[in-house]
């Protein structure tokens, strides 16, 4: 599927659009003033393969501690601004890699003004964050309410202040709790800008009904063509928003890494499936391996569901009763019995990364 094209943004050497490959990012819940906590998290969701993070800098200590944070990060930070543009300054100052700006609560023409100036010297990036429960008066009253136009426009009035002071380097995102609504928003925007656009559902929810809704939408726009960066929105541990957005990334063709396939089970199955993908699905989870080949295994119920299936699978195991066939590209390798089966997918899954490393 061919990508919208759009300009290249630097974040503190994360690329944004152009071929850049599609990031993900995510936020912090903690206090931005509590140093110890932020940063914990900040590393947690690096080890879990955030490319940008984002922390909320909504007081003077917040944007005080920045600095800190700037300072000691694994990954490029992003400081999260709203009503007080004087606190876009001071992150701006003390390092971070970009700005976001809610152009509907940060204020006066002269605040936007004095953060584009400041942001033009240092060649620090803005994304300009539209979300529906935040647009401009006279936008919702134009349009009767926060619908995909009303977004559309207050995304491209906001990138256009902006470049008026000197300020190019601008992502955007149009954002609200209604799947086809942003959908329909996203559209419009990709078809009247070259920005590059960071996709997200905001207020989602918990972790499975907001994984389904983040999946829709940013799925849809994916493979649409459309993003350039993505971050999932859930009610719980940031840690979570991370691997949705990966799983999301695989599934659309995206990016590479881990794909795991295993059949949902059913009277011919003879093995604790569930249990074995869920084992392998967590250690998948925790790997930190980062690579741009997708490495496919399977593991299946049945012989029925086994190499035929799956055959496409770079390793697999196909389960009987009590035992499992092992299967490269569809060609059986050799039998194994119940406790090999993990330990065995386990390690050759480990052989073909680092042979994917290799080769990049």
């Amino acid at each position: 599927m061919e990508r919208r094209k759009s300009r290249e943004v630097n974040v503190g050497g994360v690329k944004i659009g152009g071929n850049a490959p599609i990031s993900v990012q995510s936020m912090t819940n903690t206090p931005t003033a509590d140093r110890v906590s932020t940063l914990a998290q900040i590393k947690a969701l690096a080890d879990a393969g955030c490319d940008v993070v984002r922390v909320t800098v909504n007081t003077p200590e917040a944007a005080e501690a920045v600095g800190y944070l700037c300072a000691h990060a694994p990954v490029p930070l992003v400081a999260d601004i709203h009503f007080d543009y004087r606190l876009a300054l001071a992150a701006a100052k003390a390092g971070v890699a970009k700005l976001r700006i809610n152009p509907g609560n940060i204020g006066s023409e002269a605040g936007v003004r004095a953060v584009a100036e400041l942001c033009r010297k240092k060649g620090i990036p803005v994304r300009i964050g539209i979300n529906g429960g935040s647009l401009e008066r006279e936008l919702l009253a134009k349009y009767g309410g926060p619908v995909p136009e009303a977004l559309c426009e207050s995304a491209l009035k906001a990138a256009e202040a902006f470049e008026r002071y000197g300020l190019d380097k601008l992502v955007l995102s149009v954002k609200c709790s209604s799947v086809p609504d942003m959908i329909r928003a996203n559209r419009l925007l990709a078809g009247r800008c070259d920005y590059p656009l960071h996709l997200g559902v905001t207020e989602t929810g918990t972790l499975r009904g907001g994984s389904v809704k983040s999946a829709v939408g940013i799925g849809s726009l994916l493979c649409d063509g459309i993003g350039d960066t993505v971050r999932v929105s859930l009610t719980a541990d940031p840690v979570e928003e991370v691997r949705a957005a990966k799983e999301i990334l695989k599934a659309c063709g995206r990016s590479g890494g881990v794909n795991l396939i295993s059949c949902p089970t059913c009277g011919r199955t003879q093995v604790d499936l569930i249990r074995y993908a869920d084992a392998l699905q967590e250690r998948i989870d925790r790997l930190a391996v980062r690579t741009g080949k997708t490495v496919t295994v399977a593991l299946m119920g049945c012989a029925v569901n086994g190499p035929g299936e799956a055959r496409e699978a770079d390793v697999g195991v196909a389960c009987g009763k009590g035992e499992g066939l092992l299967f490269r590209k569809g060609v059986t390798v050799r039998k194994l019995t119940e406790e090999e089966i993990l330990p065995t997918l386990w390690t050759e899954l480990l052989a073909l990364l680092e042979q994917g490393e290799a080769d990049g």
